[in-house]
């Protein structure tokens, strides 16, 4: 079949619908009486080519002209353009408003050319396969990359209200989803295998249910639901395509068409990015909602290497070097960047080029490569073992407690919030009550857990850094909170990943006094154990003697409101967190 046969069997099957921005219509002026049906006419005349058209109001009475043209647009005017690609009927109808109301009238088009160019348009090509794919294109979730899904205000142009994070939806059946777009007929296909994953909070799953797409849940939370499916009752589908004031639109012509996840939303996508082997999709009516999708079978190129890290003959020095650089024939690398983990970095574009790096201090370093080509990271990370502080570097530590945070001026560490079981945030505020003493200060930090027993907040130091508790062993934070509150503080050591619990400290609580007044509580690890035998692992009766404890082992301070509890909403006011001098950091 050549090309032009494949076209001419998608014109007879279905003809390609415009769509256009909607202007609202405007209220009934005080500008003449109202219309009769014989007072209307237009005229239809050539424009600049055999696709464009001047359409023009000739109506015996004055009024404002409002215009269907048949083709998707809709605009006011006493003289319009229209494009008509397609050799087909178009229905054009002027709507005139007068004082009193307003009258229709719709006469019918003959276009008998077709604009071929534009059915060969690359962005058509690139969403259909173009005339040489008669069976269409079929696309699929890009769910590798970030952000393939997202959700943001309806004015947004970025999700920042939710982005996804790569396979963040797996196992609920939405990957396997099939989107097909043809040439041929202009129809549009969806096949969710029996299976697939829909918005909850909106009417996406009401919508199905009630169409017979949807038959059954049998999963959901309070945003997502999956469901179980019957695609044969989406009916007969199609697809159009258009252009606005610069910008591709792509609708489906009925609700049960939705492109990627269905949010629910108008099937009308805004074309952000776009290219054949990728489409970046913004919906059109209610809250933005963001798709990525590629087309199925589709192997993005990627840029391959081995991080290997080596340690030299010199003191602490390592080698960083790209193995194996495999780096596709259209990417052109623009940076990349080596993370040492000490606060330091080095950036270069030489991906042959070896890095040394020479660390003062020991401990663990969470090292970090960026590899960045044709706008895309590519990363790998390695821990590099310091087993001893460099020759040079002099030891300086306080035998006193310094300030980590006061939320204000002074921030040593900051503190973040494990959310653990349930809920958590901390906030930067105003001090409640800053009257007087203990706590003048202006700010300070508000912990709230809702329907957590474990949920915290927590300091953690930089990697190469630990708390040292041989000189200081007390660590001290304001609070101001509710009467019998318990503030619990621990010590961690994060090497242990999601096991640092075993060797972690025993629970030291502080209950709250008074009502609503700042009060200092105080945490002394002097003779307090940590770990526990029956984990096979170490322990110890008092981790501020125990040299396996008290220096270069423990990096996080947790702090907890009322510890096991999860009956509701806990909050405490916290400032001026305190402790051992940490050797280094400044």
């Amino acid at each position: 079949m050549n090309k032009r046969h494949i076209i001419f069997s998608a014109l007879v099957l279905v003809g390609l619908t415009w769509f256009g921005c909607e202007p609202m219509e405007l209220d009934k002026p005080n500008i003449g009486n109202a219309p009769t049906a014989e007072q209307l006419d237009f005229t239809i005349t050539p424009g600049d080519d055999a696709f464009h058209f001047v359409i023009t109001n000739t109506s015996t009475v004055k009024g404002i002209a409002n215009w269907d043209l048949g083709n998707g647009i809709k605009t006011v005017g006493n003289s319009v353009t229209a494009y008509y690609p397609l050799a087909k009927t178009y229905n054009i109808t002027l709507t005139l408003y007068a004082s009193g109301g307003s009258t229709s009238k719709t006469k019918e088009f003959e276009q008998t050319e077709t604009d071929w160019s534009y059915l060969e348009s690359p962005i058509i090509t690139a969403l259909t396969g173009g005339v040489d794919a008669p069976n269409g294109k079929t696309w699929v979730i890009d769910s590798l990359t970030e952000a393939h899904l997202g959700v943001g205000p309806t004015d947004s142009y970025s999700p920042v209200w939710w982005a996804a994070a790569p396979l963040a939806k797996s196992g609920h059946f939405l990957y396997d989803d099939e989107f097909t777009f043809k040439l041929v007929g202009f129809t549009y296909k969806i096949d969710t295998h029996g299976k697939t994953h829909v918005n909850h909070d909106g009417n996406a799953d009401e919508d199905g249910l009630s169409a017979g797409y949807y038959v059954s849940s049998f999963w959901n939370d309070a945003y997502d639901i999956d469901m179980n499916t019957n695609d044969a009752a989406r009916g007969e589908l199609t697809w159009s395509i258009s252009q606005e004031n610069g910008k591709y639109y792509i609708q489906i012509s009925s609700q049960s068409g939705n492109i990627s996840y269905d949010d629910g939303n108008p099937r009308k996508y805004e074309v952000l990015e776009w290219n054949e082997n990728f489409f970046h999709l913004r919906t059109v009516g209610g809250a933005a909602r963001y798709h990525k999708i590629i087309p199925k079978g589709y192997v993005r190129p990627t840029v391959s290497y081995t991080l290997n890290v080596t340690a030299t003959a010199n003191p602490n020095e390592f080698s960083f070097a790209l193995e194996d650089l495999t780096v596709p024939s259209t990417f052109t690398i623009s940076n990349i960047t080596y993370d040492f983990g000490d606060g330091t970095s080095y950036q270069t574009t030489n991906g042959a080029e070896v890095v040394l790096h020479t660390y003062m201090r020991k401990g663990n370093y969470k090292t970090k490569v960026t590899v960045i080509a044709n706008n895309q990271e590519f990363a790998k990370e390695y821990t590099v073992n310091v087993v001893a502080n460099h020759p040079s570097y002099q030891e300086y530590l306080l035998d006193a407690m310094v300030m980590y945070n006061d939320f204000g001026e002074t921030i040593l560490v900051p503190m973040q919030v494990d959310q653990a079981d349930g809920g958590a945030t901390i906030q930067i505020v105003s001090n409640p009550n800053n009257s007087m003493y203990p706590n003048r200060s202006a700010r300070c930090a508000l912990f709230t857990k809702h329907n957590a027993q474990w949920a915290n907040a927590y300091t953690r130091l930089p990697d190469g850094y630990r708390f040292d508790l041989t000189k200081q062993t007390v660590f001290k934070v304001l609070v101001y909170g509710k009467a019998g509150d318990q503030v619990l503080l621990k010590l961690e050591n994060t090497d242990r990943g999601g096991n640092a619990w075993q060797t972690g400290t025993a629970d030291l609580i502080y209950t709250i006094q008074n009502d609503n007044k700042w009060e200092i509580a105080e945490f002394n690890f002097a003779g307090v154990g940590a770990g526990w035998d029956w984990t096979g692992d170490i322990f110890t009766s008092d981790v501020t003697t125990d040299s396996r404890f008290n220096k270069d082992f423990y990096n996080v301070v947790r702090i907890m409101i009322n510890p096991g509890n999860n009956g509701g909403t806990f909050s405490v006011h916290l400032d001026d967190l305190a402790g051992p001098h940490i050797e280094g950091l400044k």
